[in-house]
């Protein structure tokens, strides 16, 4: 996979290797020696690869883009943002590149009927108590192969899949950082922009969902998703309050 660095909006120090345990992890190391915002590392196959709570994420090499962005935010800056302005800006590549446009599933997936075609990892450093880096990763199905090992037939799909044709892995990075760059200003800048475009956007608003809560499963219809990331999902009386967690689709 190559690409011509000087296309990149100056923000970006884009480096790319063929292989690694995984991109987040590699930055999230060069973060505590120091490394400024705006590097961002490719991989063309990862051998360990993660998602959230912990899952792997496994893809046959070159098959996906896999990317991650260190940014370091100013203090108070909330950081469900970061995860909101890759998803952003990865759906506008895609839409851009494969004429492909995935709903957005809070609170870090695309979605192309129901089935994933990217996940979004987002890990932080702290020091004193204080937020000093963010590690955003990015990985997007692009062109895997025709036929999906069974266990992963129905739940997801590629960019290939859809479009009917082979992607272009590099024209889809140079859109997704160019539209990072502007989703990042926005975080910066104009927060609450940002989760207005995030919400507009959301798939996931009037979806019937199973969410877990402390006293277990719950049912209920998603009616919003508030300024600092919080799903309200209405169970029978109850309007439950979820900042994180897994959220599965109940309504077919």
């Amino acid at each position: 996979m190559t690409s011509d660095r000087a296309t990149f909006p100056s923000r970006w120090d884009v480096r790319h290797v063929a292989e690694t345990g995984s991109t987040n992890a590699d930055l999230l190391t060069e973060a505590r020696l120091g490394a400024p915002a705006g590097r961002v590392l490719v991989a063309d196959h990862q051998t360990a690869g993660r998602g959230r709570m912990g899952r792997r994420w496994e893809a046959p090499p070159g098959a996906s883009l896999l990317v991650s962005v260190l940014l370091r935010p100013r203090e108070g800056l909330a950081l469900h943002g970061a995860t909101q302005a890759v998803g952003l800006a990865a759906r506008s590549a895609c839409t851009a590149v494969a004429g492909v446009t995935p709903d957005l599933k809070w609170p870090n997936d695309l979605l192309v009927g129901d089935r994933k075609v990217a996940g979004v990892l987002a890990e932080a450093l702290a020091d004193g108590g204080h937020v000093t880096a963010v590690v955003v990763g990015l990985g997007l199905n692009v062109n895997w192969p025709a036929e999906l090992p069974p266990e992963l037939v129905g739940i997801m799909t590629s960019l290939n899949h859809v479009a009917g044709r082979s992607v272009d892995r590099a024209a889809l990075l140079d859109a997704f950082l160019r539209a990072l760059d502007h989703r990042v200003t926005q975080w910066e800048e104009d927060p609450l922009a940002l989760a207005s475009d995030y919400r507009a956007t959301l798939a996931s608003i009037g979806r019937i969902v199973t969410v877990d809560t402390p006293a277990g499963p719950r049912t209920g219809r998603v009616t919003a998703v508030t300024d600092d990331g919080t799903l309200l999902v209405v169970a029978g009386d109850d309007t439950l309050e979820v900042q994180a967690g897994d959220l599965v689709y109940a309504d077919g």
